[in-house]
């Protein structure tokens, strides 16, 4: 076995839906980087990468790809927030990518509310034309109170705003949401605000994980000073009830997902086809889980 050509500037992170995508830096680290909960990127000072650098990957990878015989179908442009990268930066890579991995159907990102704001339509159509077609966005909530004490860096009217830009100009989205991020204070506003503003955006995609207090970061800090309450695995699964029960899709169907390792039960389906069902299942579960349980963190996320 050949070893990959590439080393990454660690640590390196992706969404589960891009597991089997090559994953091309063309930034380092995260421009906002200011988030509470995250301990993703706070090692790294940001940079957008440059084109000799991503070229000379490039290079590397398509002959490590040629003599395994398996050229890869979908890229995914990392680090935190890549969609905030130049556009002549982004249109190079993708052009880069035309000419060595020609197999390429499509190319996701991680994306800002403000990197959306940031790009006009023809530039995110232009970039829709050398198939970077998927943003990733973290929204974490819809609740203005929360995005605030979070340090987001946005409101919820500016994913709106991004989201209905990224729309016009034929981008599919996939939207994360994360349960008991407005600690148990906050926990119905969160799941109210949360519900209405996937209803309005409508992504092809959503999916929640279970916010985890992370060692290092200003939220661990609040809950360790008390000024944060963590939610038990009943509240947390009764969140996720509250914010799928007002989901109302304008858009055509979204396929959910609960499948993080973060959450304590794996979860799909479509909304709003499933959510019946998805709503029965999470009621039997909310009725066996024990009060006053927290979940079970996996050790590498502490």
């Amino acid at each position: 076995m050949y070893d990959f050509p590439i080393e990454y500037d660690e640590p390196v992170f992706r969404p589960p839906s891009e597991g089997r995508s090559f994953l091309l830096q063309v930034t380092i680290g995260c421009s906002h980087n200011l988030c509470t909960y995250c301990n993703m990127y706070r090692s790294k000072q940001y940079r957008e990468r440059s084109l000799e650098e991503i070229e000379s990957e490039l290079i590397k990878t398509s002959q490590y790809f040629q003599r395994l015989k398996h050229l890869p179908k979908r890229v995914f442009f990392c680090d935190g927030d890549a969609l905030g990268a130049s556009t002549d930066l982004l249109v190079g890579s993708l052009k880069l990518l035309e000419k060595y991995f020609p197999s390429v159907e499509r190319v996701g990102i991680y994306a800002t509310a403000q990197n959306m704001l940031e790009k006009t339509p023809e530039e995110l159509r232009l970039l829709k034309a050398h198939k970077l077609s998927i943003a990733y966005l973290g929204l974490e909530s819809g609740s203005d109170k929360v995005l605030h004490r979070i340090v987001k860096g946005n409101t919820a009217q500016d994913m709106i705003e991004g989201c209905d830009r990224l729309h016009d100009s034929g981008w599919d989205i996939s939207i994360i949401g994360m349960l008991g991020i407005g600690g148990r204070k906050f926990s119905d506003e969160h799941v109210e605000e949360t519900g209405k503003l996937i209803s309005r955006i409508s992504p092809k995609f959503f999916s929640l994980l279970t916010t985890v207090a992370v060692s290092g970061t200003p939220l661990r800090k609040m809950v360790d000073k008390g000024n944060f309450e963590l939610l038990t695995s009943k509240e947390l699964t009764v969140e996720m009830r509250g914010i799928l029960s007002l989901i109302k899709p304008q858009r055509g169907e979204i396929l959910f997902r609960a499948n993080h390792v973060s959450n304590q039960f794996p979860l799909g389906g479509r909304l709003s086809c499933d959510t019946d069902s998805i709503l029965r299942t999470l009621d039997q579960w909310i009725e066996q889980i024990p009060d006053g349980v927290y979940p079970n963190v996996p050790a590498h996320m502490l």
